[in-house]
C-alpha cells in the first residue's frame, strides 16, 4: 500500500509548503543530515553531444540495487534542498544516485558558450545516456522536480529509442504546460515571480562574467517581469520565432505523453501555486502513465513534519525500491 501524504494542520498552507521547502532553515537541517553524502560525491563531466558538457555528482552505493538519476527545477541545482534530501534518502535505501546539473545551473556556467533554455532536451538525453554507459548499475530510475519533472517526462518518452534502460520515472510537480505556468506566476502572489527573477539575474550575471565577449545582458536587466524577460532572451539568443513557439517547444500536453512506454508516475498538489492542477486533467490515457494528485503540498514541498522532512523522499524510495 502506498504511503499517504497528511501534513500537520499548521503546515497545510501551499505557501508554507512551497517557500519553506527552499528556505535557509530547511537547508541547515538537510546539510546536517547529508554532510558526508555531499562531500563524498564524485564530480563528473558528461557528454551532451556536439561538444556540450554537463556537470553532475555521482554517489555510488556498494549495495548495487540500481541507480537513481535526479533532475532539479529551473534555477535550482544538484545542491537544492529537495534534490539533496531525496538523493540522500535513496542512497540510504541502497541505491546509487546521480544528481545532474542542467546547463548554466549550479557552478556550470563556464562549461558551454550558449545559454540554457528549456528546449535543450537532446543534451540532457545524451547526458543520461552517458551516465548509463559509464555506470553499469542496473536497473535505472529517474526522478525530476518542477522543470526537472518536465525534462524527466521528455527523457522517458525518448528512452525507448535510445540506450537508456529506465525502469521507472517519477515526476514531482512537473511543468507540463509552460503557458499556464507563466500565467500562474503572473497572477499569483508576487513572491514567486520575484524569487525566480532574483535567481535568474544571478545566473545570467555569472554567464556574462564567464563570456564577457559574447554577452551583454544590460538591456535584459532593465526588464522586470518574467514574460518580457523570457521573450527578450528567446528573440536575441535562440531561433524560436516567438515566445509562444518556445513555450510550445517544451510543453508535454496534448498527445505528447501517449508515446510514453516507461512506467511513470506524476505527483502534483491540488494547491500548487506555480503549476495549475487543471493542466493535468487532460493528460492522455496511457497504461504506462499514472497521475496522483494530493490535496496539499504546494510546489515541490510535501513537507510532512515539523522536522521539515518531505513525504516525497519516502515516496521515491517506495517507487524505486519497490521494484526489487
Amino acid at each position: 500500500m502506498e504511503p499517504r501524504f497528511r501534513p500537520p494542520l499548521g503546515m497545510r498552507s501551499p505557501h508554507f509548503q512551497s517557500l519553506m521547502n527552499s528556505s535557509p532553515i530547511r537547508r541547515v537541517l538537510i546539510r546536517r543530515r547529508t554532510g558526508s553524502f555531499c562531500t563524498d560525491a564524485e564530480k563528473w563531466l558528461l557528454d551532451g553531444g556536439d561538444g556540450i558538457r554537463l556537470e553532475g555528482f555521482y554517489s555510488p552505493n556498494p549495495s548495487g540495487l540500481g541507480l537513481a538519476i535526479l533532475f532539479h527545477g529551473w534555477e535550482g541545482s544538484a545542491e537544492s534542498n529537495y534534490l539533496l534530501s531525496s538523493a540522500a534518502a535513496l542512497f540510504n535505501a541502497g541505491l546509487s544516485v546521480f544528481r545532474l546539473n542542467f546547463r548554466d545551473h549550479g557552478d556550470s556556467h563556464h562549461l558551454n558558450e550558449e545559454i540554457f533554455h528549456s528546449c535543450r532536451l537532446p543534451e540532457v538525453v545524451n547526458a543520461v545516456e552517458d551516465i548509463c554507459r559509464r555506470i553499469d548499475d542496473r536497473p535505472v530510475y529517474l526522478g525530476g522536480f518542477s522543470l526537472g519533472g518536465n525534462f524527466a517526462l521528455r527523457v522517458a518518452v525518448e528512452a525507448g529509442r535510445r540506450d537508456i534502460p529506465l525502469r521507472r520515472v517519477v515526476a514531482v510537480s512537473p511543468a507540463i504546460n509552460p503557458h499556464q505556468v507563466l500565467n500562474a506566476l503572473e497572477r499569483g502572489p508576487r513572491i514567486y515571480e520575484r524569487y525566480f527573477i532574483r535567481k535568474w539575474r544571478r545566473s545570467l550575471s555569472l554567464k556574462q562574467d564567464c563570456f564577457p565577449g559574447l554577452y551583454d545582458f544590460s538591456e535584459w536587466f532593465r526588464i522586470d517581469n518574467l514574460r518580457e524577460q523570457t521573450a527578450y532572451l528567446i528573440s536575441q539568443y535562440t531561433d524560436f520565432p516567438s515566445l509562444e513557439a518556445y513555450l510550445d517547444g517544451y510543453s508535454v500536453i496534448g498527445d505528447y505523453l501517449r508515446r510514453l512506454e516507461v512506467p511513470t508516475t506524476i505527483i502534483t498538489a491540488g494547491d500548487d501555486p506555480v503549476i495549475p492542477v487543471e493542466d493535468f486533467f487532460d493528460l492522455p490515457e496511457n497504461p504506462a502513465l499514472r497521475l496522483r494528485v494530493t490535496t496539499h503540498g504546494g510546489h515541490c514541498g510535501f513537507l510532512e513534519s515539523w522536522r521539515l522532512n518531505s513525504w516525497i523522499e519516502s515516496y521515491l524510495v517506495e517507487q524505486f525500491r519497490g521494484n526489487h
